[in-house]
């Protein structure tokens, strides 16, 4: 993106909202002015605010995250339009060689991805190492133990992996987030069995967040605790957290901000390829998932298999439920980019990408730009 834009507004600053304006040159942040007062009751201005970042998301608007380059440019296209400009194709639990391919075609696609959708900062891959008992929505004919790897065998994979999900109880699993850690993938603890110590010991061997917390893991049982409170209790680890309001109670959000430093919660979608059409039925992998009044489950069970909302709602709902502004901005962009070590998006500062979103009061999107364009309506 080449030219000059000049944007006026009020700023979502990493502390505060404040009037300002943002002029962007060739796609970056080139000034960012900001009047360091509160902005008037009834100042109309739209709230600007850094793009949004998926970091766990399996498909959206019809689809896959585990299809054709084809599909994941219309994810990536209808991701976009729901404010969000980064974010990490999903992959659930499949075969190796699914796997494999999978990471070959994101990789693939990712020197060619669509301008006008969100960018693709690598990939996820939820699974295979999860817990039998916590497998969720996974096919468990392809489930894994770390220690049935043969030498090399996730080589394949390790190239643009940004986030894997292992159950730390697993065997061998200690070892494979030490490996993987050092290789510098953020690994994170879920579907799991845990106990409170196999998951501090999941967090010492060099986890760094948890998938979906609550859910498809150990607990805050008073006698048997589990990996929820050893990632409730440690300041260092991140937690993912589904604002759908099915996954987690609304009346739990709040034990989770008391526990956590805010940098720490992620808001994520974990959202399906059902997401953002109204299509009643698909496949999540090779299981069925129906929806029925915005809950997403196997067919014929209660087990959740993904949700159906985008980031948009996330925020906005958290927001809904006491949390502030910039608070709310900050868990579904900053606080997943920082997890990755991404440094050059995802504040409103002077040499950062100007990937953005306008909001409006009552925080739905507006308009989104890209690197410095801003991208057609839906």
């Amino acid at each position: 993106m080449t030219g000059r834009t000049e944007i006026v507004g009020r700023l979502v600053l990493a502390d505060r909202i404040a009037p300002g304006r943002l002029v962007i040159e060739d796609g970056v942040l080139a000034t960012v002015d900001v009047e360091d007062i509160s902005p008037a009751a009834d100042d109309l201005s739209p709230l600007l605010a850094p793009g949004f970042v998926d970091l766990h998301v399996h498909g959206f608007g019809g689809h896959d995250a585990m299809g054709e380059p084809a599909a994941l440019d219309g994810m990536a296209r209808a991701l976009a339009r729901r404010g969000v400009t980064s974010f990490l194709p999903t992959a659930v639990t499949a075969p190796m060689p699914a796997l494999v391919r999978f990471a070959e075609t994101v990789r693939t696609w990712r020197r060619n991805a669509p301008a006008d959708g969100a960018d693709p900062l690598g990939f996820n891959l939820e699974g295979p190492f999860l817990a039998e008992a916590r497998r969720g929505a996974h096919d468990p004919a392809s489930l894994r133990t770390p220690a049935s790897l043969a030498p090399g065998e996730l080589d394949p994979l390790v190239d643009g992996l940004r986030v894997i999900t292992i159950a730390p109880e697993l065997a061998g699993a200690l070892e494979l987030i030490q490996a993987l850690a050092g290789r510098g993938v953020v690994v994170s603890l879920g579907h799991s069995a845990a106990t409170i110590e196999e998951a501090h010991a999941g967090y010492a061997a060099g986890a760094r967040s948890t998938t979906h917390l609550f859910n498809a893991m150990t607990g805050l049982d008073h006698r048997s605790p589990g990996l929820a409170l050893a990632a409730l209790l440690d300041d260092d680890v991140a937690v993912e957290l589904i604002v759908d309001g099915h996954h987690v109670s609304p009346q739990l959000w709040p034990l989770i901000t008391r526990l956590k430093p805010r940098s720490e919660v992620l808001l994520v979608s974990d959202a399906l390829a059902l997401a953002g059409t109204d299509r009643p039925r698909g496949l999540v992998g090779s299981l069925e998932v129906e929806v029925i009044d915005g809950r997403a489950t196997l067919v014929g069970t209660q087990t959740l298999a993904g949700s159906v909302i985008a980031l948009d709602i996330a925020v906005r709902s958290f927001h809904l439920a006491g949390r502030g502004i910039t608070e709310s901005v900050a868990a579904a962009s900053t606080n997943a980019l920082d997890l990755l070590g991404v440094t050059d998006r995802g504040r409103l500062a002077v040499g950062q990408r100007a990937d953005l979103v306008e909001l409006s009061d009552d925080l739905r999107v507006r308009r989104v730009m890209r690197g410095g364009a801003w991208l057609p309506p839906a």
